[in-house]
């Protein structure tokens, strides 16, 4: 009985989320004109779980957190500077049309309409050279590094899990050289 519950257990804590946590984010950062310039891939793509939220109408978003750090002679890393990123997504079931928006920091673009799956895939995954940080306050020949979290909305799973299982994460060092 003991290993049916064990059993069990286990299946409920991995239980499926849009997005796994063994899922990778390739980060690349580029210093140039006092910007940090941050690339990044979900590397898992989109995944059946989001794709079906997608495909229903229901408003779908993956969520970056991008954060520039420095490493702390104690337990925690410094957070220097962060930013929101959105990629959002509605697909419109009468015109089979997908509404894609991109929100920094809750500030949005205008959206842009399409009708392809590639773009919308690329809309939620792939992002190049997004100016996000400054070097104004950062120190020369001191080793940094910029952290991406990701995790979707709507949260697809039936169990809550209070330690976030549901994210991808990825990180790129670089030193500062003025």
């Amino acid at each position: 009985m003991r290993t049916l519950l064990a059993a069990v257990g286990v299946t409920v804590l991995a239980a499926g989320t849009a997005l796994a946590a063994a899922d990778a984010i390739r980060v690349v950062s580029l210093v140039k004109d006092q910007r940090i310039f941050v690339s990044f891939t979900l590397e898992s793509g989109v995944t059946e779980d989001l794709r079906a939220a997608i495909d229903s109408g229901l408003p779908t978003a993956i969520s970056y957190d991008v954060e520039l750090r420095r490493e702390a002679a104690g337990w925690f890393d410094k957070t220097l500077q962060s930013v929101a990123v959105s990629a959002i997504v509605q697909y419109d079931n009468l015109t089979r049309r997908y509404r894609l928006t991109l929100t920094v920091d809750g500030l949005g673009e205008e959206p842009t309409i399409t009708e392809d799956r590639e773009t919308v895939r690329r809309w939620l995954t792939t992002f190049d050279r997004m100016p996000l940080f400054t070097t104004e306050r950062l120190e020369t020949n001191v080793e940094y590094y910029v952290r991406v979290r990701a995790r979707s909305r709507p949260w697809i799973t039936w169990f809550f899990w209070p330690w976030d299982r549901g994210s991808a994460s990825g990180v790129a060092k670089f030193t500062l050289i003025r």
